[in-house]
């Protein structure tokens, strides 16, 4: 967290997560055109908010694509915001539901969070369908087997699957893919979006990268980023502390 603060205490810094906000996915080159400094200049800028984990970055081929990571924002705004303002001061939550627009063979958006725990225990947490029912509401349903079908089923005992999709890629702990799709869509194909896990060891911790692309338009990329970040809040409160975040069930966006 301090780590957080210190980054935003740069106006620099603050600048180019405006860049990125306003347009998520850009190389270093893109922001620099944005930014009066030199590129070595906004290069230690973006190492900074990287560490903080404000930033993440994917390479396509030989760019390197930065991201806004609003999963730190969304932890200052449940610490710090949400005990002490009202809504109409929650800029922050604000910028969390904002979801960065779409680029034609880029990522709708790319977050990463980091997890006192271990691969394999992110792992369980993801595909073990009683304990995404504790921190998700929602049981993860599959073999997790590469092209086996899985079920995003609602945790009231109804049985009901608000999203279905396919198994892609499935190597336990470390990568984990699947199509994403409502199930009055399922089996048009242009209806699916993508997401995919990617856990790493971090040192003594584990980084979660989470990517999920494909989406249908923006209302839906904004709906679904809102989700993530406080999936992915409520998923590291329930590994780190036995307890999820008091919140409201994530909903699967209407399309």
């Amino acid at each position: 967290m301090d780590q957080v603060f210190k980054a935003l205490a740069d106006g620099t810094r603050r600048r180019l997560l405006d860049r990125l906000h306003e347009h998520s996915g850009q190389t270093l080159g893109e922001l620099c055109e944005r930014i009066d400094m030199t590129r070595q200049s906004v290069t230690q800028h973006l190492a900074v908010l990287e560490a903080a984990n404000l930033v993440s970055t994917v390479r396509r081929g030989r760019e390197k694509l930065h991201y806004l990571n609003p999963v730190p924002l969304h932890e200052i705004q449940e610490r710090w915001i949400d005990k002490f303002e009202r809504p109409r001061l929650r800029v922050l939550g604000d910028l969390k539901r904002r979801a960065e627009e779409t680029m034609a063979g880029k990522p709708g958006f790319v977050y990463v969070i980091y997890i006192e725990s271990t691969p394999e225990k992110v792992w369980d947490a993801l595909t073990d369908a009683d304990l995404t029912a504790v921190y998700w509401g929602h049981r993860n349903v599959s073999d997790w087997k590469p092209g086996s079908r899985w079920e995003h089923r609602r945790a009231d005992g109804s049985g009901i699957a608000d999203v279905v999709g396919t198994v892609v890629e499935s190597d336990r702990p470390t990568r984990l893919v699947t199509t994403w799709a409502v199930p009055e869509e399922e089996g048009q194909e242009d209806k699916y979006s993508r997401a995919t896990f990617d856990i790493q060891p971090h040192g003594d911790i584990v980084r979660l990268t989470v990517t999920h692309e494909d989406l249908a338009h923006e209302a839906m990329l904004r709906d679904t980023a809102a989700g993530w970040a406080a999936v992915l809040s409520n998923l590291k409160s329930f590994i780190e502390t036995g307890s999820p975040l008091p919140q409201e069930p994530w909903l699967v966006p209407n399309r």
